[in-house]
């Protein structure tokens, strides 16, 4: 994806990461928060359901890092919508209908199948398949990618992070504000974890 058009002096501002209020502010749809509310560490990402890399992250680093730190209290985790397609946002609009408890387990579903519908032909029939799982009827998943409204929201979310907090690829983490591009391994997220952790 191409980078922002930005001047010199805005890209440098924003190499250094957005304020902690700006990037908290809340969105046109609500956070899906994984941890708890006053963990030392805030690590939001912005992904695309349709980038291999970020599948690599949920399908690798992401797992061990909800058991040592997301599960033990230490990180409080948000993954936000930043679609490269059409296609990645009605992945994330599924992942959003999913129901109560079940926007990252579908999430991860979509990551680890992510061969079998994002990089297909006729992606449908293969998400149908994965909706199913959680529950979806043939209806309630035509409903869901029909929904405008939610469809506005994770393009308002889209747009915001691109404007406001300088995302332009994927993914872009946010590590108590300080912003890494590209997936990470759970060493490099480790090494940036580890200090708020001390202090």
């Amino acid at each position: 994806m191409a980078a922002l058009p930005q001047s010199d002096f805005i890209s440098a501002a924003l190499a250094q990461g957005p304020s902690i209020d700006e990037l908290m502010k809340p969105g046109a749809l609500p956070d899906e928060v994984q941890g708890k509310a006053d963990a030392p560490v805030t690590i939001v990402e912005y992904a695309s359901m349709t980038c291999s890399h970020c599948a690599a992250f949920h399908t690798g680093t992401y797992a061990a890092m909800k058991a040592r730190y997301i599960d033990t209290g230490k990180v409080r985790y948000i993954l936000r919508e930043f679609p490269l397609d059409p296609l990645a946002a009605g992945a994330f609009m599924l992942a959003r209908c999913a129901g109560d408890g079940k926007y990252y387990p579908m999430v991860d579903a979509l990551f680890t199948k992510q061969k079998d519908w994002a990089f297909v032909q006729n992606p449908i029939p293969n998400l149908l398949k994965i909706a199913k799982t959680f529950g979806f009827t043939d209806q309630s998943f035509e409903q869901c990618l029909s929904n405008q409204k939610m469809l506005d929201g994770i393009e308002e979310t889209r747009q915001r992070a691109a404007q406001k907090l300088g995302v332009n690829s994927t993914p872009t983490f946010f590590i108590n504000g300080k912003v890494h591009r590209g997936a990470m391994t759970i060493e490099e997220l480790e090494k940036e974890i580890q200090p708020f952790l001390k202090s």
